[in-house]
């Protein structure tokens, strides 16, 4: 990695943005997320990482970059909390206007922060995201495209999760901080529900691929029955409705699920 001929020059006019990874044991992919942030062509970033008590050298790899570039932080957590507490302490600590998620096995594609922010700006609103696609482990297309909504507003997220978390970013001057609830699972939407609901508008959707979603094997995301119950939950106890409820509200998270959303899946 030649590094110093990969830096490109930072406009101090841009916003910042504050990009907010966790990380447990990926020492296999960390490396190549950050190589993903550093390849940007919008440059005026802070990568926030923070690891959870990793047992394997995904610390030592972090370090190895911090080093070499100031705008790449990091932070050890003092125990094992999950992700969903790392990404909080993280946004705590985020000094951008704007707020990014990247997990340590995920990849943004170079045009990703330059286009989503100009984005932003110029539709003056709080919350976007983008259209990505999967690969796997070895980092190959899936040949599967998640295309992204035009719009969603407060109600349709609701119903379900319609931001990819790898691809959102929200505004902190129209949406203030959102800290998420520390649940196992689903965390992402309780965030994306809240800055939708603190904003007052839409999320809007950029319907070009600008990052990579990696599915690996044997994890909770790649079992979606396993999700039925942190489902219920999410309506339950994050959102604390009666039990009828929240039965009602998981039947409208099948009809969306198994309905709507697949005519957002498209093959390659």
């Amino acid at each position: 990695m030649h590094y110093e001929e990969k830096k490109k020059h930072i406009d101090p006019e841009q916003p910042l943005v504050s990009v907010i990874t966790p990380l447990y044991n990926a020492e296999k992919f960390i490396s190549q997320t950050i190589e993903s942030v550093l390849a940007q062509t919008y440059q005026n970033w802070e990568h926030i990482i923070v690891d959870d008590c990793s047992t394997d050298q995904s610390v030592q790899w972090v370090k190895n970059y911090a080093e070499k570039d100031p705008r790449i932080r990091w932070v050890i957590s003092e125990e094992n909390k999950g992700a969903a507490v790392c990404r909080n302490e993280a946004t705590q600590l985020a000094k951008g206007r704007f707020i990014a998620f990247l997990d340590s096995d995920d990849l943004w594609l170079p045009k990703k922060l330059e286009t989503q922010i100009n984005f932003m700006i110029k539709q003056n609103c709080g919350v976007s995201f983008t259209s990505y696609i999967h690969i796997n482990e070895e980092g190959k297309s899936l040949n599967k495209r998640i295309k992204a909504l035009k719009e969603v507003p407060f109600q349709k997220q609701h119903r379900n999760n319609y931001i990819g978390n790898l691809t959102g970013i929200y505004d902190v001057e129209k949406v203030g901080k959102i800290i998420a609830p520390n649940i196992r699972k689903r965390q992402d939407w309780a965030v994306w529900l809240e800055a939708i609901r603190k904003s007052g508008k839409p999320a809007l959707g950029i319907q070009e691929d600008l990052a990579q979603y990696r599915v690996r094997e044997g994890s909770i995301s790649s079992n979606k029955w396993k999700l039925i119950q942190f489902n219920f939950r999410f309506y339950r106890d994050y959102l604390g409705y009666s039990w009828f409820k929240s039965v009602r509200c998981l039947l409208g998270f099948f009809w969306e699920y198994f309905v709507n959303r697949p005519k957002q899946i498209e093959r390659l």
